[in-house]
């Protein structure tokens, strides 16, 4: 299919102007006209791209992509290597950051309550329908320790679990893939029993402990795996083009 006509399904299925982001959304890179083979994926690193090259991909589709706002303009370096190897092999980029965090079913947050049985899912942000952070409930009770269990399980790495003094109990949780650990306060107010993201920061301990909240972080790239893959995986029946999602691991 023409690449133009690729952008506009993906901007009509994700809908980016609904939401302020800190990155273009859509066509970052422009590459050939036609599009008959997509790679999906987490990062447009270095290393994606040359898997796009050598799987012959006319498209490059991720999550983080290119120029982030407060980054410099300077196409140098690292930002050069990467455009460069773009263009000489005519590969258009595709990033969607926060609309793939938030689509009610291929996104971010969406795969993960599927992936940890989370039910009855709603906004975190009150009177905001496009919440960037979720809440939702466990059918059964979780206690902190098998909770960090089941997403270590899950996600295939080790999580980091920072518990209350209570211990208490887990039925009701909220989280935000990715670098969403602020969240965690607004969580606590509502009384919320868990918070899970990606990321980590410094005051998240105190937060937890001191409004008495469970934290999970289980990583920004580990987190951030499935909305690309489920996102390829509907491309490729809607679209019917070859798609292949290539997971270049992120300890982070």
């Amino acid at each position: 299919m023409q690449a133009i006509e690729f952008e506009i399904f993906l901007n009509k299925l994700l809908k980016p102007q609904k939401i302020k982001d800190y990155c273009p959304n859509g066509l970052q890179v422009q590459g050939t006209d036609v599009i008959k083979t997509v790679v999906t994926g987490v990062t447009a690193t270095k290393a994606l791209i040359e898997k796009a090259i050598e799987l012959k991909a006319d498209a490059l589709l991720v999550h983080h992509g290119f120029f982030w706002k407060n980054e410099s303009y300077v196409i140098r370096g690292m930002k050069h290597q990467r455009i460069k190897a773009l263009l000489e092999h005519d590969i258009n980029l595709f990033a969607y950051h926060l609309p793939l965090d938030i689509h009610p079913q291929l996104g971010n947050n969406a795969q993960l309550a599927k992936i940890f049985d989370i039910v009855n899912t709603a906004p975190l942000e009150i009177g905001n329908p496009i919440s960037v952070a979720v809440q939702g409930n466990f059918e059964k009770v979780h206690t902190g320790q098998s909770l960090a269990e089941l997403i270590s399980t899950k996600l295939s790495r080790q999580c980091l679990h920072i518990a209350p003094d209570s211990d208490k109990p887990i039925k009701t949780v909220a989280w935000c893939s990715g670098g969403g650990q602020n969240f965690i306060e607004l969580a606590a107010e509502q009384g919320i029993d868990a918070f899970i993201s990606g990321e980590v920061s410094e005051q998240t301990t105190h937060v937890a402990k001191e409004m008495d909240i469970h934290f999970f972080a289980a990583g920004h790239h580990a987190t951030e795996r499935y909305g690309a893959k489920a996102l390829g995986e509907h491309i490729a029946q809607e679209l019917g083009l070859s798609v292949t999602f290539v997971d270049i691991d992120n300890p982070v």
